[in-house]
C-alpha cells in the first residue's frame, strides 16, 4: 500500500517540515556530486552501532552520538530519498500543526536519536553504516495516529497488475505498517541478519514509531489532544 493524501487540513503553513524536506533533499544532491567520495561521507557521518559501543566503553558520549544526527540527513538512493520524503510531505504537516514550528523540529530530531538507539538495542555489533530520516518520520507517523486515527488515508493498493485507489482510516494503514515493522524486524533476526543484510534497519522505524506515540502527549497543543479525531 502506498499512501497518496490525507483528509486532514493544517491550519498553519509548515515552515518546519518543509525545511526538513528540502534540507534532506540537498544533502542527498550533495552526496549524488560526491562520486566515489561518498563512501568515506557515510562511514563517517552514518550511525554505526559497533563505533557506538566502543564510543560508549571509551567514554566519548557526545562524538558518539553526532552521527546520529548526521545520518538523518542522508539516504542510500533515489527510491530512499523520495519515498521518505513523500511520507514526510503528507503526514508531517499535521503533525507540526499540533505542536508548532519549535516544538515540531524539537520532536522530530529526538524521534530521530531514539529510533537509531533502538537499533543499537537490537544489533550493537553491526558495522554496517545507518543512514535516512525513516526513524524521524516513524515517529511523526506515531504522533499522526493519536492525533487522527479515523482520518481517511487515500491509498494505492496493487493486487497483481491492477492497483486500486482505497480510502483507509489511518489507525489501519498505520496500524499494519507498525505490524509489519515488527514482522520483519523479528524475521530478519531469527534469520541471523542482525547485521542489516537485509538492508533496511526495521528496529529503526519500530523505535521511532513508538517514540512518537509516547513523545506526541509532550509535545502537542491540549487543544489537539482534546479534539482528537
Amino acid at each position: 500500500m502506498f499512501p497518496l493524501r490525507d483528509d486532514i487540513p493544517s491550519s498553519r503553513y509548515p515552515v518546519v517540515n518543509v525545511g526538513l524536506i528540502l534540507l534532506n533533499l540537498a544533502g542527498f544532491l550533495y552526496e549524488l556530486q560526491l562520486g566515489r567520495a561518498l563512501d568515506g561521507l557515510i562511514q563517517s557521518y552514518g550511525f554505526v552501532p559497533a563505533r557506538f559501543a566502543a564510543q560508549l566503553e571509551a567514554g566519548a558520549l557526545a562524538s558518539g552520538l553526532a552521527p546520529v544526527f548526521t545520518s538523518m540527513f542522508l539516504h542510500g538512493g533515489f527510491l530512499h530519498i523520495l519515498s521518505n520524503m513523500w511520507i514526510l510531505w503528507i503526514f508531517g504537516d499535521n503533525v507540526e500543526d499540533s505542536m508548532g514550528h519549535y516544538r515540531y523540529l524539537l520532536f522530530y530530531l529526538l524521534c530521530g536519536v531514539t529510533s537509531g538507539l533502538a537499533q543499537f538495542a537490537f544489533s550493537p555489533d553491526s558495522t554496517l553504516p545507518l543512514v535516512g530520516a525513516s526513524g524521524a518520520i516513524s515517529g511523526v507517523l506515531g504522533a499522526y495516529i493519536v492525533l487522527y486515527p479515523r482520518a481517511r488515508i487515500l491509498t494505492l493498493v496493487p493486487v497483481i497488475i491492477l492497483f486500486y485507489l482505497v480510502e483507509v482510516p489511518a489507525y489501519v494503514f498505520l496500524g499494519l505498517w507498525f505490524l509489519l515493522q515488527i514482522l520483519r524486524g523479528y524475521a530478519e533476526g531469527m534469520g541471523g541478519a542482525g547485521d542489516l543484510r537485509g538492508g533496511v534497519a526495521w528496529w529503526v522505524h519500530v523505535g521511532g514509531f513508538f517514540s512518537g506515540l509516547v513523545l506526541i502527549w509532550l509535545f502537542a497543543e491540549n487543544r489537539f489532544l482534546r479534539r482528537r479525531r
